[in-house]
């Protein structure tokens, strides 16, 4: 290492040449990041997807759920097999350990389903990923101008027209975009041709739905015939019979009845209708198209956006005059204002660091040789970044703000040794080599024993160890480009100013004309740095009369405190003690919960309807809110969707007709308090609602869990409904809880049919045949596609109106066309009215009821506790169990895994330290400073009301290598003195004294370097703030305690006795 220095002192240029190729490829790889608003997070999770119509949930669960549940239950490294069996459709979602590789997951899970038996009329079963970058990134709306809220009932011919441009203009439009995987569209009226024949007429004709759509078929059709040539030329032939209009199909001859053509307007009703519509989408109340991009995996987020705003303000000129595209939200704003609010917090949190040092160090040229170690640092990391393929995300950059502060430790404490030799009469070049030499066992040590904390990051289970592994990676780089700089950068620009030993004096010849120009322009330079130094120096004037004014007194009263501390040993070990048990009083008082909620602004409202209610009930329901919501004046725009949709989903969500989601978006500016209130204006308008349940959420980018779930677990469905029942009351009954929804719940109104073998066998026929013949009647038979615009549009032929018919009419339907004697169905069959099965859902192979709930006030950890407590209270029955999950359940398991990797931490710390002192005693003394980092990281949480969570705790683990760094130079320094031959007593003081001014400006800079963060100014500061407050509490109180207690349990450990060498310059300096 020491010939490293020299090398740095010796060869000035290529060290700068060194820094300069850093400096451009780190510049090259910033811009070549990705910018995203956190880290790729590779969600664990798969979901199978099976689909067997008309199947009720009791079938589905028995005949897809359990066979699929058992087949992917034995997959490596599944943690949980969840299920929904519902009407026509199965869902089994199985979650893997956090770290999985999801690629091969997905390999093993559709090899166990390719080998698995289902039922034949069951659809192949879909393998579905859920991934964050599976939401939109924007969402825009297509509505007309000028409409109000009063106008409800837009024309069908508007929203056909808008459903129209949406899917044949913008769309293609916006997929065309660079970084664009999709565009979806939702709401408006899709076209449909609608054939609705008299059943009456065709049962006189002897004709059947069938024959119908099938004569309609073969009469839509466009075919080619090949080619034919005659002479010397070739023609195509075809034969050319698609129906060029609606009129066109009701002049379809579709049968010959006494030798007279029947035309199938002679027996049905042709139009242009729509079809079944799946959702109604509004921006504020006002109906309109939603159109949804999705962005490619590995696209820049930011910059697709901006390309499709680019291409939303060229369309706008294009459209209609009587309509408009508005943006209803944009996934960018917010990560650009989260990453633009970090990078603030760095540039400030460095430019801190350099007052301070300033304030302490009185020397603009020291104050710039130290800050120089930070922007090389910081470029120097983003090429480590581009290599390991991490993007730009608040948890990168909150890690580069979290290293500016420390970045130039290890420069102080080079650079003040150095300027103390040269004060001790050393030449400037022996000064930057004895004074790096000294030191630069210290400050390797300090920074490994800071890198050493983030390596036990990879056994953080959950999304802990998910989201902070970048941020891990980001400042272990910049800290390893800090040491580098300290022990090259820092003596070679300190050595400044000495003759090179290649500089021979000159010639004495008199300087020409080019060196002349310049030497004038070097002086220009010079002039103009003597002038920003005059104005640097008037602008840190203040701050650095404070500083200064701060060491001198504590430089005054220190020596005096520190012999007193060493007079009372057994006094200051057991105030420190009593400080420690104390403060961990406080913890239970701290709450805890999982992560902070994002406030971005913005909030969502999820409403479910009893089951079985239309579409238009749902939208009533929602423009309900949308008008409470209105009337607030803080809201900047809501917009919703009422049923499923048109969405890329991947998780078994709630869907159908009975469900909705409004989003509400705040001002600029908005905070959590405008949040709250505008949430609890809704709800207030939301409980006047019979029969609606909802849940308010806001964006949750990090976990998909509810706050708070209880699973109810049994076979038997009655009683896990009654203990549900039970718990869901005890929970209303309590003001903690808040939007509490439930999986149990009445099932879906059917018309149920029940066939009379016996008078169906009489008319000869058979159960299967007529159930088919009632689905052709009511759901109708996909006849052919018609082409109408470059655009394919399915033609149905049914006989039932389904928007506007009763029971009476399916009890009419009649089932054998083609016989003489027409027979109505409820001749041969019951047809009533009766509720059906709800969903059933499964946990570990098990029926479970499912209750979620928010937090109306106080903490996840305290709202888990009153819960559980319900659950103790409410009686079971034998066979149904009842437990508390959801996030709590996330966050207990992360707070297990970082409390291992908090002591795995201080056992590689303690590592370090032994290796670099060759003791096993003086580690241990310096691990004393982990206990009072944590009694300030304790105290900043408690008075500053942050609670518990795993960016909280992330800050504690640092802690464990931040803190330590002060008392290894000191510990150092006092071995290097006793090495010498100074008595244990005299050596503690001296190097006491000699120390206290770079601990104080290195806990200083880091301190002040993180207040930018600590002030949770900007958005996403929710996930950086906990971590700032936490480290700058504990750097404080433990620098405090460290120059006290340190000495003291030093002075009590130390029993090694030390072989006398001769003093080297540097230490007899020192003495």
């Amino acid at each position: 290492m020491r010939r490293l220095i020299e090398i740095a002192t010796e060869r000035r240029v290529t060290i700068v040449m060194l820094m300069v190729a850093i400096v451009l490829f780190g510049s090259v790889s910033l811009s070549r990041l990705k910018l995203n608003l956190l880290p790729d997070i590779s969600y664990p999770t798969l979901t199978v997807r099976t689909e067997l119509t008309g199947a009720a949930p009791f079938e589905i669960e028995n005949l897809l759920t359990k066979p699929v549940e058992e087949a992917v239950g034995v997959i490596r490294n599944v943690r949980l097999v969840r299920s929904v069996s519902r009407s026509g459709q199965s869902d089994v979602t199985i979650e893997f350990l956090w770290g999985t590789d999801m690629d091969v997951a997905g390999v093993e899970v559709r090899e166990k389903l390719d080998v698995l038996f289902l039922p034949l009329e069951a659809e192949r079963p879909l393998l579905l990923r859920f991934d964050p970058s599976s939401e939109p990134i924007v969402r825009l709306g297509l509505l007309h101008k000028g409409e109000t809220t009063a106008e409800q009932l837009v024309s069908e011919q508007r929203l056909k027209a808008l459903r129209r441009l949406a899917e044949d203009r913008l769309k293609t439009d916006l997929e065309a975009e660079e970084g664009t995987a999709a565009v979806k569209v939702s709401g408006g009226l899709e076209d449909e041709i609608q054939v609705r024949v008299d059943q009456q007429k065709l049962s006189q004709l002897g004709l059947s739905i069938g024959q119908i759509a099938n004569r309609i078929r073969a009469e839509n059709v466009n075919l080619s015939g090949g080619r034919l040539e005659e002479g010397n030329q070739r023609f195509l032939v075809r034969t050319l019979n698609e129906f060029q209009s609606v009129d066109e199909f009701g002049d379809a001859i579709v049968a010959y009845v006494a030798d007279r053509p029947v035309y199938l307007r002679d027996v049905a009703i042709v139009e242009q209708g729509y079809k079944e519509r799946e959702a109604i989408t509004r921006v504020n109340g006002r109906e309109s198209v939603e159109l949804a991009v999705y962005k490619e995996g590995d696209a820049n987020t930011v910059q697709v956006a901006a390309r499709i705003q680019r291409r939303v303000e060229g369309l706008q000129q294009s459209l209609p005059d009587d309509v408009e595209l508005v943006p209803v939200y944009d996934q960018s704003t917010f990560i650009s204002s989260a990453v633009n609010d970090v990078k603030v917090a760095a540039i400030l949190g460095g430019v801190i660091a350099i007052f301070v040092l300033y304030g302490f160090l009185s020397d603009a040229r020291s104050t710039t040789i130290i800050g120089i170690a930070i922007p090389v640092s910081v470029i120097g990391t983003f090429l480590l970044m581009y290599t390991n393929d991490i993007s730009l995300n608040i948890m990168s950059l909150g890690g580069i703000a979290l290293a500016v502060g420390m970045l130039v430790d290890n420069s102080i404490v080079v650079l003040e040794n150095i300027v103390r030799k040269r004060e001790q009469g050393l030449d400037i070049v022996a000064a930057a080599n004895a004074g790096t030499g000294e030191v630069a066992g210290a400050v390797t040590a300090a920074t490994l024993t800071t890198i050493a904390v983030f390596f036990p990051m990879v056994f953080i289970s959950g999304i802990a160890g998910q989201l902070f592994r970048d941020q891990a990676l980001t400042v272990t780089f910049a800290l390893s480009f800090s040491l580098l700089v300290a022990l090259t950068l820092i003596p070679m620009l300190a050595s400044l100013g000495a003759r090179s030993r290649y500089d021979e004096g000159g010639d004495g010849k008199p300087a020409n004309r080019f060196t002349r120009m310049a030497a004038g322009l070097v002086r220009m330079f010079g002039l103009l740095f003597v002038w920003l130094r005059k104005l640097g120096w008037a602008l840190m004037w203040p701050v650095a009369w404070v500083l200064q004014r701060l060491h001198a007194a504590v430089a005054a009263i220190y020596p005096a405190m520190l012999t007193w501390s060493l007079r009372h040993r057994a006094a200051v070990v057991g105030a420190a003690a009593a400080i420690f048990a104390a403060t961990m009083l406080l913890v239970p008082r701290l709450g805890t919960e999982l992560i902070p909620q994002f406030s971005q602004g913005e909030f969502s409202v999820d409403l479910r309807l009893a089951p079985g209610s239309p579409l238009g009930e749902t939208d009533r329901a929602i423009q309900t809110a949308q008008r409470a919501a209105s009337g607030i004046e803080a809201v900047a725009l809501n917009y919703s969707v009422a049923g499923t949709g048109n969405r890329l989903d991947a998780n078994p969500v709630d869907a159908g007709d009975n469900t909705g989601k409004l989003n509400v978006t705040l001002q600029r500016g908005s905070g959590r308090v405008e949040e709250n209130l505008t949430m609890a204006a809704m709800r207030n308008e939301l409980t006047r609602l019979p029969g609606v349940q909802y849940e308010f959420s806001r964006p949750a980018l990090l976990s998909f869990a509810s706050p708070l779930q209880i699973e109810i677990s049994g076979y038997d469905l009655a009683a896990l409904a009654r203990v549900n029942q039970q718990i869901v009351e005890a929970m209303s009954a309590s003001e903690r809880f808040s939007d509490i929804k439930t999986t149990i719940e009445p099932g879906n109104p059917e018309i149920q049919i029940v066939f009379d073998q016996e008078r169906v066998a009489r008319l000869g026929l058979a159960v299967r045949d007529l159930a088919d013949r009632v689905v052709s009647n009511v759901r109708g038979e996909l006849a052919t596609r018609y082409t109408w615009r470059d655009k394919k549009i399915d033609v149905f032929v049914r006989s039932v109106d389904t928007r506007s018919s009763s029971i009476d009419e399916i009890r009419n339907l009649i089932v054998n066309p083609s016989s003489d004697r027409p027979v109505s169905l409820d001749a041969v069959a019951d047809v009533f009215v009766a509720e059906g099965p709800a969903e059933i859902h499964r946990i570990a192979q098990e029926r479970v009821a499912v209750i979620t709930a928010n937090v109306a006030f106080g903490d996840l950890g305290a709202a888990a506790l009153e819960a559980s407590e319900i659950v103790g209270q409410v009686p079971m029955p034998d066979g149904i169990t009842a437990m508390v999950s959801g996030q709590s359940e996330e966050m207990q398991a992360s707070f297990r895994s970082m409390q291992f990797a908090l002591l795995l931490a201080v056992f590689l710390v303690y590592l370090v330290m032994a290796s670099q002192f060759e003791s096993l005693i003086h580690p241990l003394v310096i691990l004393f400073t982990i206990p009072l980092a944590l009694v300030g990281a304790v105290l900043a949480l408690f008075v500053t009301g942050t609670t518990i969570n795993i960016v909280a705790f992330i800050g504690v683990i640092m802690l464990a290598g931040i803190v330590v760094n002060n008392a290894i130079v000191l510990v150092d320094l006092i071995n290097q003195l006793r090495a010498q031959g100074t008595p244990r007593h005299d050596a503690i003081l001296e190097a006491c004294r000699a120390r206290l001014r770079p601990i104080l400006m290195t806990s200083l800079t880091t301190a002040l370097g993180l207040l930018p963060m600590a002030l949770g100014i900007g958005e996403g500061a929710e996930v950086r703030t906990p971590m700032a407050i936490a480290v700058i509490g504990g750097i404080i109180v433990s620098t405090f305690l460290t120059l006290l207690v340190i000495p003291v349990v030093y002075s009590l450990m130390d029993r090694k006795r030390w072989s006398v060498e001769p003093a080297s310059d540097a230490l007899r300096a020192t003495r």
